[in-house]
């Protein structure tokens, strides 16, 4: 599953209309909008990357949407790809990995690398 937020920009005037529109949409889900500046935030789902574009298009399909950008973005597979990376990989402190020890209990020196923890 990937996540995606999407900033939404169009004239003031039309900011209102554009987000009960938004609102109303089946393809993302509406969170915050500035009239001042005329933005607005939503963010899509998908099973993948293509299916994300398709409903960003949607959105830019909207009456009066100037622009729509993805700006942040979350994949579940690549998520789960680095968590295996850090787990299995050297550079990792093996207190890292230990369930037994709280994370309250871990000091932080500044740089993992150059410490023997």
């Amino acid at each position: 599953m990937n996540i995606s937020s999407i900033v939404v920009q169009v004239r003031q005037e039309y900011i209102d209309e554009v987000v009960e529109a938004l609102k109303a949409a089946d393809f993302c889900d509406y969170h915050f909008h500035d009239k001042s500046i005329g933005k607005i935030i939503v963010t899509v789902e998908g099973e993948g990357v293509s299916e994300e574009i398709a409903k960003v298009k949607q959105i830019q399909a909207v009456p009066h949407v100037i622009t729509a950008d993805m700006m942040m973005a979350y994949s579940e597979e690549e998520l789960e790809e680095e968590r295996s990376k850090l787990e299995m990989g050297p550079n990792v402190p093996e207190m890292l990995n230990d369930d037994s020890i709280r994370a309250e209990d871990i000091v932080y020196h500044g740089d993992l690398k150059k410490k023997d923890i």
